[in-house]
């Protein structure tokens, strides 16, 4: 039962912290724009945001299992972070999303961006909420 309270109370926490990261305090225009560009400049911007962003992730999360006494395993922890990071790499240099949503079938959804849609931000934000799911059960699971 701790490790299924602990997955809810985690997965809730971190998904709220991400939007809060992704958007508002652990990424600047920079680093959004400059992100998806070839070479060090790309990889520089995303490593700074990636920094942020974790920090916003690690603070909330562990402000919150602390304060409902909840505990992880330092593997869990390091798995956890370690998913989360990779993942985020992966998917904010857009290429990775771009290639699945072609691949299956959504090629024109990664193309829209007109009447207030965008369809690589959509499958970006779907893409990070799944690998968040991943990092969490494994974080609650090791």
């Amino acid at each position: 039962m701790t490790r299924a309270v602990t997955f809810a109370v985690l997965i809730v926490t971190v998904l709220v912290a991400h939007r809060l990261a992704d958007h508002v305090l652990g990424q600047t225009d920079a680093q959004a724009r400059l992100k998806t560009e070839p070479g060090w400049l790309g990889w520089a911007a995303l490593a700074r945001h990636l920094a942020a962003y974790h920090a916003v992730v690690i603070v909330m999360a562990t402000s919150t299992l602390a304060a409902l006494h909840l505990t992880l395993s330092p593997v869990g922890v390091a798995v956890g972070l370690l998913v989360s990071a990779g993942s985020h790499a992966l998917w904010d240099r857009r290429r990775a999303g771009r290639w699945l949503l072609v691949r299956t079938g959504g090629g024109e959804f990664a193309e829209l961006a007109e009447h207030g849609l965008n369809g690589m931000y959509l499958a970006d934000q779907s893409l990070h909420g799944a690998s968040l799911w991943l990092a969490v059960l494994l974080a609650v699971l090791l």
